[in-house]
């Protein structure tokens, strides 16, 4: 059994924008059903150039349908231009997290992102073409995409890059070639004095705005219907700054409020050693 976070399983119960876009302006399918994953991933654009409508379909586990799910909520109301550069860690911090072994859900969630966006960009083109030698010949998987994972991603054993990748998870044969391009990173990124970023760890950006989802989908429907409200002032590190608005402002309970419920969901949903503070006038 998979240790889910209750994030991922209510996009994998309640998964949002699921179906297909009768005019869409970009188009973007990864993964086979051979393969065990498959992805089709549609948007339509709004006047102002944002996406205004995004839905996918998708084949495969709890994870796989969770990722994509989120990775719609994520995008929608973005630019291309900021949409592009939203990463396969920014989906799994989306839901909390995902399980080692099915990150590359959220791999295949960004892929078909950029499927998507080329499919728009290109006019039409409506296959996402690989870039690269295939070293994965089981799964398809080129030595680009090996190396993007690794390096976005600081993986530093083959097993890692299965979980990302799959690849190496078939015949094997592909291993020994997955250690060099590894080892060839690794390497690189040391002669350039880069570390790529710890996998699994938040960047302050994805925290906030995990933190600002958790806040309108969570909280705030809840003060709301007592009349009351919140507004999120900032955020240092692991602390939260708060301030109520509306009812909340003036109730003799906010104390409790911020601590057993805002506090509590952000714990629940973020990060466990989130601290809630409330900014007095």
């Amino acid at each position: 059994m998979w240790d889910y976070t209750a994030k991922v399983l209510d996009h994998f119960r309640n998964p949002r924008n699921v179906g297909t876009i009768r005019k869409p302006d970009g188009v973007g399918e990864v993964g086979s059903l051979a393969c065990g994953d498959a992805l089709k991933l549609m948007f339509r654009l709004g006047p102002d150039g944002r996406i205004a409508e995004v839905k996918f379909k998708t084949f495969g586990c709890a994870s796989a349908i969770a990722s994509s799910s989120a990775l719609t909520e994520i995008i929608k109301g973005m630019t291309l231009e900021e949409a592009a550069r939203v990463t396969n860690q920014d989906i799994a911090a989306y839901l909390g997290g995902l399980p080692e072994q099915k990150m590359h859900c959220s791999v295949m969630g960004r892929e078909a992102l950029e499927a998507a966006i080329e499919n728009y960009r290109s006019g039409g083109r409506t296959r996402h073409v690989l870039e690269g030698k295939v070293v994965c010949r089981c799964f398809g998987v080129t030595e680009v995409e090996i190396e993007r994972v690794v390096r976005e991603n600081s993986l530093a054993t083959v097993e890692q890059v299965t979980n990302y990748t799959k690849a190496g998870g078939g015949c094997g044969n592909c291993r020994p070639e997955i250690e060099t391009i590894i080892a060839r990173v690794q390497e690189e990124l040391r002669k350039a004095g880069k570390q790529a970023p710890a996998a699994g760890r938040m960047t302050n950006l994805q925290k906030i705005r995990l933190i600002e989802e958790t806040i309108n989908r969570e909280i705030r429907p809840m003060l709301q219907r007592d009349g009351g409200d919140l507004e999120l002032i900032d955020v240092e590190g692991s602390r939260v700054v708060i301030a109520f608005r509306g009812m909340c402002a003036r109730c003799n309970v906010a104390e409790f409020t911020m601590k057993d419920v805002v506090e509590a969901r952000l714990r629940e949903f973020v990060a466990e050693d989130i601290a809630v503070v409330e900014e007095k006038p």
